[in-house]
């Protein structure tokens, strides 16, 4: 399938053949800003529209110098991504979800570290930074919100970020990621963790479906949510 030269879509999946199949099917979900689909272990596939050639007047000199997260993606080269983020002189701070999951590897079955969505990555660097980490290394792309005021970085606040970094990277079995429309904050209280592992979050604490008690879920808007069980005695209901 030939792409158009303004855009191509980015597609988290195992395979282009599993994502071509599904198309053709057409078991898409469509919403303003992303599509998804049925995928078998966070039970949807995140696919964003990614423009190639983006107009440089989406930020202001001033704008591209301010540090902070950028959603990315390192299509087929999660592996590649983190070895050259990593990098003493040319790396940035990085952040890939992942999660422990049982992969079959010549017959035989074993639990592996693994993203929790292929290809999605948060880098907090500028905008001018990253587009400089990209000349030497120019698997990275830039996710985008297809709005009708026309195309916008997707980035996510430093203090979500940090809330959403401090559950997401103890890798715990309890620990559960959502789309955000499975999460229904409304019925929530905002809150904020003091003591434990989870300290200074701040997060929603709802009821989810499947899950007895009540659980402090962060949420990235648009992109995805993370949940974990904290005892009441820890929270503090904020106004």
């Amino acid at each position: 399938m030939t792409e158009a030269p303004e855009m191509r879509s980015v597609h988290f999946v195992k395979s282009m053949e599993l994502t071509m199949d599904i198309m053709r099917k057409g078991n898409v979900i469509h919403c303003n800003t992303c599509q998804y689909v049925g995928w078998h272990e966070l039970g949807y596939i995140h696919t964003y529209k990614m423009f190639r050639n983006m107009s440089t007047s989406l930020f202001t000199a001033e704008e591209k110098r301010q540090v902070r997260w950028f959603v990315m993606r390192a299509y087929k080269n999660e592996k590649m991504a983190e070895d050259r983020l990593k990098d003493k002189e040319y790396g940035l701070e990085y952040f890939i979800p992942k999660h422990y999951a049982v992969r079959t590897y010549h017959g035989v079955k074993s639990k592996k570290l693994v993203p929790v969505i292929p290809s999605l990555l948060f880098v907090h660097a500028s905008h001018s930074q990253i587009t400089e980490f990209k000349k030497r290394y120019n698997f990275l792309q830039f996710a985008m919100w297809e709005k009708s005021t026309g195309a916008e970085y997707i980035t996510v606040p430093d203090d979500q970020m940090d809330s959403f970094i401090k559950i997401a990277s103890h890798y715990e079995e309890d620990t559960v990621y959502y789309r955000p429309e499975e999460i229904d904050l409304k019925r929530g209280m905002r809150v904020c963790i003091h003591g434990g592992k989870f300290d200074n979050v701040k997060g929603m604490f709802v009821r989810v479906q499947g899950k007895r008690n009540r659980r402090v879920v962060v949420l990235l808007e648009g992109v995805m949510a993370v949940s974990a069980e904290v005892h009441p005695d820890l929270i503090e209901v904020l106004s």
